[in-house]
């Protein structure tokens, strides 16, 4: 089965007195980036994984973080490592 390439963003809001708590523990996720975050609770994040089960496991741990009212997926996508390595020709 060829390697594959997992990528997703959610919307993520956390209770305003935990937000600090929220951004360590996504931090601290393998493939976890935060994009950005409001004082009010809302943050933008992206990740990154090898599978579906793993990227499952990844949304799923944050949903269940200490502090997180709700993650909503915002965008998805998978491929093959070859496929997502593959140049493509400038069109001009």
């Amino acid at each position: 089965m060829p390697e594959e390439v997992h990528i997703s963003s959610l919307v993520v809001h956390a209770t305003p007195k935990r937000l600090q708590r929220v951004e360590d523990a996504i931090a601290l996720m393998p493939g976890a980036r935060i994009f950005g975050s409001s004082p009010n609770g809302k943050l933008v994040v992206t990740l990154d994984a090898d599978s579906a089960d793993q990227m499952l496991s990844r949304v799923n741990a944050i949903q269940r973080t200490d502090g997180v009212l709700s993650a909503a997926l915002v965008y998805q996508y998978a491929d093959t490592v070859e496929a997502m390595n593959e140049e493509i020709p400038d069109a001009h």
